[in-house]
C-alpha cells in the first residue's frame, strides 16, 4: 500500500508517490489471484456456449429502469445481465474485488478516497465506449433517486473525472476499508442513452419506469418480453469483456428467458410440466414430497443440496420496536417462549430445519458461549450501555420439544408479561391503562399461516389478541416501508466480511427512515459503536472478535424472534446442463453463471421448449 507522510512533508515533493494500481484487492489480507491469472480455479474455462436456459421467478415486473425504487423486477432478475459494475467478485473468496469494468483502481493508506481506471476496451451494446461521465453520472442518479443507494453512499462526498479513463470517490472518513469495494460495485448505467430520446421521439426521464428495453454494456442484452409475463435475454457475441479473465468461463448460455408466475404453487407446477428449467427450492414440504414424479423418477430431473459456507443468515418474526408494547424487552422474550418451533418443523417441515440463534447464523462470526479475549475487552467498552447478560448468560433459544416444556415456557412468558405490567383479566392481557395487548402477524403469501396459525394459538394461550393478515406483496412492501405493522417475517443474509450493511440493517440512522433495512427500528448507541468497531477493523481477528460482540448484544435485547434455517441450497433442474467439477467453495449452486448446456445431457432428457 502507499506510505502516507507526515503533515509536516505534504507540501515536499518527497510527498508526491505514485498511486499503487491494484488487479484486485480483499477487504483483509491478499488477492488469492495473482495479476496474469486467466481464469478462476472454478471454471470451465472451455465450456461450450450455446442453448436455452429458462428461470421461473415469483411476481412481474413493470419496467426495465433499476433507477427507480419500488418497481418490480430487479437486477437479480435479469437487468444484472446486461449491466455491469466496476469490480467483480470471485466466488471462492471472502470479501474480494477484481477489476471488470475497471482494468485497476488505487486507494490510499488511510481508505479516504478510491480512484478506478477504465479499461479502454469497455463498450455499450451500441458501441460507445464506457466513459468516466458514465460513471459520475451513474453515481449521482442512483444517489439521489433511490433511498436504498443514498444511505449506502452516505460517506461518498465527491465523484471527480481525474484522467481521461480515471474516476475518483471521496469519502467523509477514513479508515473505512470496505469503502473501495463498495464503490467497485456501483452499477453503471450509459449516460449518453438515458439523456437522449428514444424511438417514439420521447426524451427519456432516468426517474420514470419504462420497458423500453435498456442499453447496457455486460454479456447479455433484452431480446424480447411479454410485459409482466416474460423477459428474454441473448447472450451478445461481439461482447467487449468475453475474453477478460473475471469473465472466462462463464456466461455460457445463448439465450436466458424468465418466466413470472404469482403463485409458488404454479411456479412448481411449471417446473414439473417442464416449463422452466432450473428452481431453488425453499419449501421443505416441497422438498420432501413435491419432487415425486415420473421425469424425477426417470433421472430426467435432478434434486441436488450445495453448500452454503460464505453466507450467513438471520430470519425472524420482526418486532416492531417503535410501538410502545415492543419496547419492553420481557414483553420481546415473551414473544419468544411462545414460538412453538419443534412442533412447527416437525408437523410442517419434515424435522429439516434448525432454528437460528444468531444475527450471524453459520458462520464462524456467531457468537457463542461466554465472551473473552478480544471480544470482551470489544464489549467492555459498551459494558455501561449493553444489558448484563451479555457477560454472563450465553444466548439461547427456549425450546419446546414435549408437551411439558411448552408448557413450561407458557409460564415463564406469563411471569415476564405481569413483571411489564401485562396482567391477565377475562382471558386477555391488558396493562394499568386497560389497553389489550394485540399483535398482528402479517405476511405477503397464503404459504404464511401454516406457520403463522400455530404462533397464534400459541400466543392467545397467554391472552394476547393475535390476527393474521395476508396481504398482496405491494402492500406489504409498503406497509413495511412505512413502519405500519407490528410483527413480519425479515431476512438478512450475511457475508464472510461484514461491514457497512451493518449500519443499514441495525443502526440508529436508518431506524427511522422509510424503505429501510432496519425494519424492527433498533436505535441503539452501544449498537452503533459496536458496529464502527466491525467496520473499521484492522485485521480479520478483530473483525470477528467484533461481530461476535455486536451479534451478543443484538440477541440480548431479544429484538427479533428467531426462526429457521437450513444450511444448503436445495436446487431441481431438468437433466441438461453441466457444472465444472470443481463448485466454488462460497458460491452455493452458481447458477446459470458457471454452467453450460449439454447437449448430450438434452438429448436423452429432451430439449426444452
Amino acid at each position: 500500500m502507499l506510505s502516507l507522510f507526515a503533515a509536516c512533508l505534504a507540501a515536499s515533493p518527497l510527498a508526491a508517490q505514485e498511486p499503487v494500481w491494484r488487479h484486485g484487492s480483499a477487504l483483509l489480507g491478499q488477492p488469492r489471484y495473482t495479476a496474469d491469472f486467466k481464469h478462476f480455479d472454478y471454471v470451465n474455462p472451455d465450456a461450450p456456449k450455446g442453448g436455452l436456459v429458462r428461470l421461473g421467478v415469483q411476481g412481474t415486473f413493470d419496467s426495465f429502469n433499476i433507477v427507480v425504487a419500488g418497481v418490480k423486477g430487479s437486477p437479480e432478475q435479469g437487468l444484472g445481465q446486461i449491466y455491469e459494475t466496476l469490480t467483480t467478485s470471485s466466488l471462492d473468496e471472502a470479501s474480494t474485488a477484481y477489476g471488470l469494468l475497471a482494468e485497476a483502481f488505487t486507494y490510499p493508506e488511510d481508505f479516504s478516497s478510491v480512484t478506478f481506471r477504465l479499461r479502454p476496451e469497455a463498450r455499450w451494446h451500441d458501441g460507445k465506449p464506457v466513459s468516466v461521465e458514465d460513471v459520475i453520472f451513474s453515481f449521482q442518479t442512483l444517489k439521489a433517486n433511490s433511498p436504498t443507494y443514498a444511505f449506502y453512499y452516505t460517506n461518498v462526498v465527491k465523484a471527480e473525472k481525474v484522467g481521461e479513463r480515471e474516476v475518483k470517490f471521496t469519502f467523509d472518513e477514513k479508515g473505512n476499508r470496505e469503502l473501495p469495494q463498495i464503490m467497485g460495485q456501483l452499477i453503471i448505467l450509459p449516460k449518453h442513452w438515458w439523456e437522449g430520446t428514444a424511438p417514439d421521439g420521447r426524451k427519456r426521464d432516468v426517474t420514470q419506469t419504462t420497458l423500453e428495453p435498456p442499453l447496457g454494456s455486460g454479456p447479455y442484452r433484452l431480446k424480447s418480453f411479454d410485459a409482466g409475463r416474460s423477459a428474454s435475454y441473448e447472450r451478445v457475441k461481439d461482447y467487449w469483456g468475453a475474453s477478460i479473465n473475471v469473465n472466462v468461463g462463464q456466461n455460457n448460455f445463448d439465450e436466458i428467458r424468465l418466466e413470472y408466475y404469482r403463485d409458488a404453487t404454479v411456479l412448481l407446477e411449471a417446473f414439473k410440466g417442464d416449463r422452466t428449467d432450473f428452481r431453488t427450492e425453499n419449501s421443505a414440504r416441497n422438498w420432501a414430497t413435491g419432487y415425486n414424479f415420473p421425469a424425477r423418477q426417470e433421472g430426467r430431473v435432478i434434486l441436488e443440496e450445495f453448500p452454503m459456507r460464505a453466507m450467513g443468515r438471520m430470519q425472524a418474526f420482526v418486532l416492531n420496536l417503535r410501538r410502545d408494547k415492543f419496547k419492553d424487552p420481557r414483553v420481546r422474550r415473551a414473544l419468544n417462549l411462545a414460538f412453538p418451533f419443534e412442533e412447527i418443523n416437525k408437523a410442517i417441515f419434515s424435522g429439516q430445519y434448525e432454528r437460528i440463534s444468531s444475527y450471524f447464523y453459520g458462520l464462524d462470526l456467531a457468537s457463542s458461549g461466554l465472551p473473552e479475549g478480544r471480544e470482551l475487552a470489544i464489549l467492555e467498552t459498551v459494558r455501561d450501555k449493553v444489558p448484563p447478560e451479555v457477560f454472563t448468560t450465553p444466548y439461547k433459544n427456549p425450546v419446546s420439544d414435549s408437551p411439558e416444556a411448552t408448557r413450561n415456557n407458557l409460564r415463564v412468558a406469563d411471569q415476564l408479561l405481569r413483571e411489564a405490567g401485562w396482567e391477565l383479566k377475562d382471558r386477555r392481557r391488558v396493562n394499568a391503562k386497560g389497553e389489550t395487548l394485540t399483535v398482528e402477524l402479517l405476511g405477503d403469501s397464503p404459504n404464511d399461516e401454516r406457520v403463522f396459525l400455530p404462533y397464534k394459538a400459541s400466543l392467545d394461550r397467554l391472552g394476547i389478541v393475535t390476527s393474521v393478515r395476508i396481504v398482496d406483496d405491494v402492500q406489504h412492501v409498503n406497509r413495511i416501508r412505512a413502519f405500519d405493522f407490528d410483527v413480519v417475517s425479515g431476512i438478512w443474509a450475511q457475508s464472510l466480511s461484514p461491514g457497512n450493511e451493518q449500519r443499514e440493517f441495525w443502526g440508529s440512522q436508518a431506524a427511522q427512515r422509510p424503505g429501510s433495512r432496519n425494519t424492527a427500528g433498533i436505535a441503539d448507541p452501544a449498537i452503533d459503536a459496536l458496529i464502527d468497531r466491525v467496520i473499521f477493523a484492522k485485521d480479520r481477528d478483530e473483525l470477528v472478535a467484533a461481530t461476535k460482540a455486536l451479534d451478543r448484544v443484538l440477541l440480548a435485547h431479544d429484538y427479533m424472534v428467531p426462526q429457521w434455517t437450513y444450511l444448503k441450497q436445495r436446487t431441481a433442474r431438468w437433466n441438461r446442463f453441466s457444472h465444472p467439477e470443481t463448485m466454488p467453495r462460497n458460491g452455493g449452486a452458481a447458477f446459470p453463471t458457471i454452467w453450460w448446456y449439454d447437449e448430450a445431457k438434452a438429448a436423452k432428457t429432451g430439449a426444452p421448449r
